[in-house]
């Protein structure tokens, strides 16, 4: 059988002895384990309705996502406070596991501590490598941020690392848009509206397909 570490060791095992709680396993030898993308993407999702971010989070380690950061925007209907008791985080962890198991990565992205759009505004603020991206319907760019589009975003995927930032089923306010223009790129997708928990796998699949990961 074939085991991994969750940080891109894989080994070749043998199970050697099985209880109610444990499962010891004796390592017979290393294992190549699937390549990951060059490219080191964290995405940000707004925390959407439901257990819809389940499948979010599923669909973006399968994408190789490398850490998903859940998001409390104006438009989300749920508190930082709620996500914290409800232990939503631990339990998009396990989905992560159970998704990069099935899609036979060696690397289990982390699911990071929930922030709101201040909190993440901060954060790009901070970092000095890097590119991120925010993704708006057309009509609020067109609103907000006369002039920006996709265009000319595929030199954006020359660096090592990107955030990819996916909004909420009502999408974003103006004072978010005009916060994210300061330390986001904001770039749409031409064709018809998209779900929200549909925009996650559809965003990664164009942008890693521009970077030549796809």
């Amino acid at each position: 059988m074939r085991v991994f570490d969750g940080r891109g060791r894989e080994f070749v095992g043998a199970i050697e002895r099985v209880s109610k709680s444990i499962v010891e396993i004796r390592l017979l030898r290393s294992h190549d384990a699937a390549p990951e993308r060059r490219v080191k993407v964290t995405l940000v999702q707004a925390v959407l309705k439901g257990d819809k971010v389940d499948d979010v989070v599923r669909d973006a380690v399968m994408m190789g996502v490398t850490s998903i950061v859940p998001l409390v925007s104006a438009r989300t209907e749920v508190s930082l406070s709620t996500l914290q008791r409800g232990r939503r985080r631990e339990r998009w962890q396990r989905i992560a596991v159970v998704s990069a198991k099935q899609c036979g990565r060696a690397v289990v992205p982390a699911i990071e501590e929930p922030c709101d759009v201040a909190g993440l505004c901060d954060r790009l603020r901070a970092e000095t490598s890097g590119c991120a991206v925010v993704f708006v319907e057309p009509s609020a760019a067109a609103a907000a941020l006369p002039g920006q589009d996709e265009a000319g975003f595929h030199d954006h995927g020359s660096g090592s690392s990107a955030t990819i930032i996916i909004g909420p089923e009502g999408g974003w306010s103006a004072e978010e848009i005009a916060a994210f223009a300061a330390v986001a790129k904001p770039i749409t997708l031409p064709g018809p509206t998209l779900r929200a928990d549909a925009m996650a796998i559809v965003a990664l699949s164009v942008l890693f397909s521009r970077w030549g990961e796809l």
